[in-house]
């Protein structure tokens, strides 16, 4: 179960926080057993823990490793926030892998998700289910999908030309690739 933030485990969440701060001061069997450490306070089994335990594999190069740590977590039940995090961090853990294909096929099921279903912080996240979404795509060599993607995550933050742009990118799942 993901206890984020609530109650007793507020402490223990500032305590992984500040870990995640402190990540450049230790090498990286050091952070891992850190988090390990605390991931173990909260038992074998919950969700929080082990995405944790994931997301600090995957920081120090371990990204095999870190997989097995997400897909138990989200096998839990794992929600909110870090839900999200997991989702996009496996799947470019498996593009990294060589599994674009599976990266591609969890993206677009997370940028399917109604945004009604989805709290603030997931919805930010939006743009970055995006990006790994449009690396995953070049990967397969869908790169006109990835870069209409890429460049319609793009648009909204431009000063000038967002509807030009966005209408652009729309455009380019349609045009002729010139093949």
């Amino acid at each position: 179960m993901d206890h984020e933030g609530h109650g007793a485990d507020a402490g223990w969440e500032e305590r992984i926080a500040a870990l995640w701060e402190e990540l450049d001061a230790y090498g990286p069997e050091e952070f891992r057993d850190r988090i390990d450490r605390l991931a173990a306070e909260r038992g074998g089994d919950d969700a929080a823990a082990l995405f944790e335990r994931g997301a600090a594999h995957d920081s120090t190069g371990l990204p095999q490793e870190a997989v097995a740590y997400y897909r138990r977590a989200l096998d839990l039940g794992l929600t909110g926030l870090r839900r999200r995090r997991a989702v996009i961090q496996l799947a470019s853990s498996l593009r990294n892998l060589g599994r674009p294909d599976r990266s591609v096929e969890l993206l677009t099921a997370e940028r399917d998700l109604p945004a009604d279903r989805l709290d603030a912080d997931e919805r930010a996240l939006a743009p970055a289910v995006d990006a790994f979404l449009a690396l995953a795509l070049a990967d397969t060599g869908r790169d006109r999908e990835a870069a209409s993607l890429a460049l319609g995550a793009l648009a909204p933050l431009l000063p000038r030309y967002n509807r030009s742009l966005a209408h652009y990118a729309r455009a380019l799942l349609t045009a002729p690739d010139g093949s």
